[in-house]
């Protein structure tokens, strides 16, 4: 390997989405060496139970049980679309590195990044990322959040866009912080929504086109690491979004059919 390579370890907590969709351009990346892909195998819906409930006081039960009927168009559908490999399957066929770990943030977890001794980690499919594990990379974690930073900061794809009428999805490239979706960003770009005669199908095409563009994205980071780097913008306050209420599911369909017929 030459000496130049940056070395990255990527973390996700998702056998298919971003993670399975990027390794195979990450792996092409001439620029880069992976080192460690660590698959934490347990999510921690049950750790976050109270946090879920409290959540769905907020949103009403209409907007979680739409939540829950929404959050296919924007996983399995996509997956089925593209018809990706796990992760697991793409790190065997290609002798990558492969671990896995109980909890995202646990001493196993550290202990597996100190060992393989990254320059930079890359977070793919998690929830939030303690201090001590986003700082054990020589130089930091990064995160893809699939929306523009910071006015959509933890915000689903593509819905909030259509909620504040826009026809503009897009990706951020960032440094992880304390705080979710906070950190520098590095590299941002708009995606054009790709309205279709569905709002379901409108979200499949456009949360692929989302990838497609990121997985450019995260390679033109990594392939210009120190000058991204030095460059980087730090974020003033934003907006945090959650799933949308079932009224506000309701203006969102309105706002699609509009922005449809004028696309």
């Amino acid at each position: 390997m030459p000496p130049n390579k940056l070395r990255i370890a990527i973390i996700t907590s998702d056998q298919y989405g971003t993670a399975a969709h990027h390794l195979p351009y990450l792996y092409k990346n001439q620029d880069v060496d992976i080192c460690a892909v660590i698959y934490c195998t347990n999510t921690g819906i049950k750790t976050n139970y109270k946090k879920k409930l409290k959540k769905v006081f907020r949103i009403g039960l209409l907007g979680a049980l739409n939540g829950i009927r929404m959050r296919k168009w924007f996983t399995s559908d996509v997956d089925l679309l593209l018809k990706t490999d796990s992760v697991v399957n793409f790190c065997s066929q290609h002798q990558i590195p492969y671990f896995e770990t109980p909890k995202l943030n646990s001493k196993i977890t550290l202990n597996q990044l100190i060992e393989c001794q990254p320059d930079v980690g890359i977070s793919l499919g998690n929830s939030y990322i303690s201090e001590k594990i986003f700082n054990a990379p020589k130089e930091g974690m990064i995160n893809i959040h699939h929306e523009i930073l910071p006015e959509y900061q933890n915000a689903q794809s593509i819905i909030w866009q259509i909620y504040n009428s826009s026809k503009f999805s897009g990706y951020t490239i960032h440094k992880i912080e304390k705080s979710i979706d906070t950190g520098s960003i590095l590299f941002q770009e708009k995606v054009p929504i790709q309205f279709r005669n569905s709002l379901r199908k409108t979200i499949n095409l456009t949360a692929i086109e989302l990838l497609k563009q990121s997985s450019l994205g995260i390679n033109h980071v990594l392939s210009n690491w120190s000058a991204i780097c030095d460059n980087a913008t730090p974020q003033f306050k934003g907006r945090v979004y959650t799933t949308p209420s079932f009224f506000q599911f309701i203006r969102i369909y309105f706002n699609y059919l509009k922005l449809k017929n004028l696309n």
